[in-house]
């Protein structure tokens, strides 16, 4: 079956996570932004696997990156390029696949990312397989915290294991 892991990454830390749930999930998975991930790129995809990093409480939107702060002297740059997975997810055709959900986020934040995401993906018809995961960072830009990459690893191989 085809997977798709889907991401928005501003600093690197939720590619890399997406990486290693496709990883988990086996070779038949692949991994794009969401600027790769066009309807002909998803295309009979039988597992969705969608994440962002947790921002303003929430799934970034374009409105909120306007807020994020450029100061090389506090942290590295954001990546700007790629759309949000907000606007990716209101562009997703209809389906009737599976999806999962994660985000990144640095522990002790409020609010969460992934139960907008499985929302929007349900709204299309899409069918929820497991809970959204949260995996964690240091600090406000990254990088991962100690474990997490595994621990991608290995939710991917459960997500293979439900299909």
């Amino acid at each position: 079956m085809k997977a798709v892991v889907v991401y928005e990454s501003l600093w690197g830390n939720t590619a890399a996570i997406a990486r290693a749930i496709a990883e988990g999930i086996g070779p038949q998975a692949q991994v794009l932004s969401t600027r790769e991930a066009t309807a002909e790129a998803i295309a009979g995809a039988g597992l969705i696997v969608a994440g962002a990093p947790l921002h303003a409480f929430g799934l970034p939107r374009e409105s909120r990156r306007s807020t994020i702060q450029v100061d090389p002297a506090k942290g590295p740059a954001p990546d700007l390029s790629i759309p949000t997975l907000h606007a990716w997810l209101e562009a997703l055709p209809a389906g009737q696949g599976l999806v999962a959900a994660f985000e990144t986020r640095f522990k002790g934040s409020p609010g969460g990312a992934t139960g907008g995401i499985l929302r929007r993906l349900e709204r299309k018809g899409y069918r929820r397989i497991a809970k959204g995961q949260r995996f964690f960072i240091k600090g406000t830009y990254g990088p991962l915290r100690e474990g997490e990459i595994e621990r991608a690893r290995q939710w991917g191989a459960e997500l293979a294991k439900v299909l």
